[in-house]
């Protein structure tokens, strides 16, 4: 199944999308974490679409447009990209030979940062010269669990979604970190849906990224260098993960700043990202 929260008449309603119809039903629900902590699979599927609306007539909003907490993000989870970005100039103590990390490097981008599919992302020219993209599959967390073993890890999935991990290089590189590279509004862009676990295998998507219509990023999930279960493993040690938490998994080559010279975002750009099994993602940039 697919939930979505969408713009209905100007009012915020939460449903299920029927892509093949491209039609999205409201289910009456307060909000989509409502939906994500009673969730127990068998919530059907409106059998009649008539009672819907076409997403031709509604405003896809960020699944979850107000997270409880901050997006956690994995950062170098894919080899190619690790080894892009320490090549770059733009990663802080960077050392040739040691890209590949030990353990999952996490941070988290606040939640007020969140905007939906068909949203504009601001360049902020006023802190940033150097906007670039990040195509990623998101975990959304449905049920609470701390040391969650990798064993266990798989259930505790609602399901997934798609982020784009949009990030201003000269502020993670110069501040030494990456929150402040990551944090400014409209920089995570998120959507358009969650596809629910049953219905795709995370641990094998094609996951690809195109800037104005040329494919800049290519790639499979299963390269996962920290794959999703590990990943839970790791964030729930010692911490419970909440019902409607997301984890964005990391990003593959072809970003921006891999280019020589880097090719970072301008006015008037349109980034796509796609995900076979959930949909795409599309923003325009100014």
């Amino acid at each position: 199944m697919k939930f979505a929260t969408c713009l209905v008449g100007g009012q915020e309603q939460v449903g299920v999308v029927l892509a093949e119809q491209r039609c999205f039903v409201a289910l009456g629900s307060d909000s989509m974490l409502d939906i994500i902590s009673r969730f127990d699979g068998l919530v059907a599927a409106p059998a009649n679409p008539g009672s819907g609306v076409s997403l031709d007539a509604v405003q896809l909003l960020a699944p979850i447009p107000r997270p409880a907490r901050n997006i956690f993000c994995v950062g170098k989870n894919y080899r190619d990209h690790a080894r892009e970005f320490a090549g770059s100039g733009y990663e802080a103590g960077a050392v040739k030979g040691a890209e590949i990390d030990e353990y999952a490097a996490v941070f988290t981008k606040p939640a007020s940062s969140v905007v939906g599919d068909g949203a504009r992302v601001s360049l902020h020219p006023e802190s940033t010269n150097s906007v670039d993209y990040e195509g990623e599959l998101a975990v959304v967390v449905g049920t609470a669990g701390r040391n969650i073993s990798r064993a266990n890890a798989m259930s505790h999935i609602f399901g997934y979604t798609i982020i784009n991990d949009v990030t201003a290089r000269d502020r993670q590189k110069n501040h030494k970190q990456w929150f402040l590279g990551k944090a400014l509004d409209t920089f995570c862009p998120m959507g358009p849906w969650i596809t629910t676990r049953d219905e795709v295998d995370a641990g094998h998507l094609r996951l690809q990224t195109w800037v104005n219509d040329e494919l800049r990023q290519d790639a499979n999930t299963k390269d996962l260098i920290f794959d999703i279960p590990g990943l839970i493993e790791t964030l729930s040690s010692g911490m419970t993960l909440q019902p409607g938490d997301i984890i964005a998994t990391g990003t593959p080559a072809g970003v921006g700043l891999g280019f020589s010279p880097p090719k970072f975002l301008k006015a008037g750009d349109t980034v796509v990202v796609k995900i076979e099994g959930l949909g795409s993602l599309t923003n325009t940039f100014g």
